[in-house]
Formats: structure tokens, sequence, C-alpha cells
């Protein structure tokens, strides 16, 4: 039986204190494990008995610096998103503390053939009024999660952890999990995708108040005849998912320089 750890408040807040409160929060195993390296590691680099009120932005990114600053580029995002949850939650819960810095960014993965556009430029587009608030939240999410758009695409609400800031993707080249009898074809090992703060602000302002269906529909209903899988379609709107051509099309229409297909 678990007991409940009573947090102390002002500077007796310690960064272990806090960070053994954070991962006793979490109820997957397999997160608290992952999350339980990236965390723990910060927190010993950092001095375990240390006030988290008197930890600086700066500190936290030079201690990712100096644990996976030269590890793969999956490592470093992980690592990172890790310990931005960590904070990210504290800050939720009204901890004075640190923040991981601007210039501590996540990273493209290195096999993507999508060539990687700044953060200005991404502010620009999304801060365009014409722009539609499902654009917005979508390129968002793209960017900060680093995920393809399949794999964004095919998010559903049910898959969203809000207070960790991640969700489960199939990714692709995933492979099928060992099936039992009569167990779903599309029964895929998943993988974990993580978005910031940018994507945290615009999620409940786009679902408004969906609890279940796909993230990103439509403003129609599936025509007369069209067969759509059950997971695609909105149970409350009736709104099916926004397809890839569908999504491919609107980012053209919004940063076409010379014409359509020029986006």
């Amino acid at each position: 039986m678990s007991s409940v750890v009573q947090l102390p408040t002002g500077k007796a807040l310690t960064v272990r204190t806090v960070a053994d409160v954070f991962l006793d929060s979490l109820g997957n195993p397999n997160t608290i494990r992952t999350y339980g390296i990236g965390v723990g590691k910060i927190v010993e680099r950092l001095g375990e008995s240390r006030p988290l009120a008197s930890v600086a932005d700066d500190e936290i990114g030079e201690a990712l610096e100096l644990l996976w600053g030269t590890s793969a580029v999956n490592t470093w995002n992980a690592r990172r998103a890790s310990v931005l949850s960590w904070l990210g939650w504290c800050g939720e819960r009204g901890y004075d503390g640190p923040s991981v810095p601007a210039w501590a960014k996540r990273l493209a993965v290195p096999d993507s053939e999508t060539p990687v556009r700044s953060r200005m430029a991404v502010d620009r587009l999304i801060a365009r009024r014409e722009v539609h608030l499902r654009e917005k939240t979508l390129w968002r999410m793209l960017y900060e999660s680093a995920g393809r758009s399949e794999e964004i695409l095919g998010v559903n609400i049910e898959d969203l952890d809000f207070a960790g800031r991640r969700c489960s993707v199939k990714a692709k080249g995933a492979k099928s999990k060992s099936r039992r009898r009569g167990q779903a074809r599309e029964d895929f090992v998943l993988e974990t995708v993580y978005w910031d703060a940018g994507t945290a602000r615009l999620l409940p302002r786009l679902l408004k108040g969906r609890t279940r269906g796909p993230v990103f529909v439509t403003h129609r209903r599936p025509g007369p005849g069209k067969v759509v899988s059950p997971r695609d379609v909105c149970p409350d709107t009736g709104f099916a998912r926004l397809s890839y051509g569908q999504a491919r099309a609107l980012l053209d229409e919004h940063t076409a320089v010379r014409g359509l297909g020029t986006g």
C-alpha cells in the first residue's frame, strides 16, 4: 500500500522531494522507468537537497547538455521531454522552480527528409489571423513533437495525456504485436511523442470539451456511401478525421509563394 507524500512549501521544497512525488504520480510503469532516468540524472546533477526555487533555467539546460549533449537525437529528445514534463507538472501546481530554457531545443529526427524550419517561421505562420485554429494546432504539434504527419493525424482524444504532454502513436514501420485469436489486426507496438507549451495551450481550445474521437477532424460529415472506420469519425459531431491529403493541401494553401503546389 503506497503512502501519499505531503509536500512542504517554500524553500523547503527540494529538488529530490518534488521529483519523487512527480514520478509517483505517473501510473504507467514504462513511463515511470523512462522518466526516472531523465529526471533522476538531472536531480543528481543539480543536487538533491537544493531548494527547487534556487535552480535557474540555464542550469537545467546546462545539465541536459552535459548529460546527453553528445547522445543520439532520440535519446536527447526523450530525456529533454521527461525533464520538460516534470517541470511543467511543477508549474501547474504552483511550485516555484525553473523551466527548460528555449536554447535547449528538441532536435529533428535525422532520417527525416523534411527540411527543418526555424521556430520564428513557424510562429509567423501560426500567428496569421486567416489560419484556422485546427491548422494552428496541427502545425504547432508537428513542430514541437517532431512527429510525422500520419502519426499526429491518427491520434484520437483518448490517446492524449494532457498532464504529461504526450501521446502514443503508430510510428512508421511499426511492428504488429503478438496477436492472440480474436485480437484486432490494428494492434501495433506504439511509440510516444511529446509536445511543449504551445500545443498544450491550443489543444483545449481546439477540442472545445470533446472527449473522444479524432483530434483533427474535417468540417463536414462523410459523404453518402463512403465507408469510414468508427475510429475515424467523431461520435459527437459525425465529422471525419482530417486526412493527410487534406492537411497537405491546407498547408500548401497558406504557404504557397508561386501558386498551388509550391507551399
